[in-house]
């Protein structure tokens, strides 16, 4: 037991000296380790790339016709909407314009697609052609 209590205040052993480049490779995990990693809007922009992305959607369960969705977007994404011609007084205004834009084209193209494929209409679709002669057709 005295044994035990003297290797306890003895006195520690002389340390080893590391190199330089050792210290420096342990700086670099630490920094690594440490650093937060950054969101793909901070790296599009440290890019000078335009960024947008739904970050929810949310539905009403009392009306499920009525949601809403929250956009992220970074000050590239903006310019690009007035450089095509988006106005507002707030960049919420552009996007919020240009989201609706976008929903509207898939509303469309989801009529036309219903329309093409709905046999009430594809009659009507069909034209009819009539070779009156001398180089001349009747499209009906």
């Amino acid at each position: 037991m005295f044994d035990k209590l003297k290797s306890f205040f003895k006195s520690p052993e002389p340390l080893t000296p590391v190199s330089t480049e050792a210290v420096k490779q342990l700086k670099k995990e630490r920094t690594k380790k440490t650093e937060p990693t950054k969101s793909e809007k901070e790296l599009a922009t440290e890019r000078g790339e335009p960024y947008v992305a739904i970050l929810s959607m949310d539905v009403d369960p009392e009306n499920i016709h009525a949601g809403s969705f929250e956009l992220d977007w970074n000050d590239k994404f903006v310019a690009n909407l007035i450089r095509a011609g988006y106005v507002g007084k707030t960049d919420s205004d552009i996007v919020d314009q240009w989201f609706q834009n976008v929903c509207r084209h898939v509303v469309m193209e989801t009529w036309e697609q219903e329309q093409a494929m709905n046999p009430e209409y594809s009659s009507q679709r069909f034209t009819r052609s009539r070779d009156l002669g001398n180089g001349r057709t009747e499209v009906s």
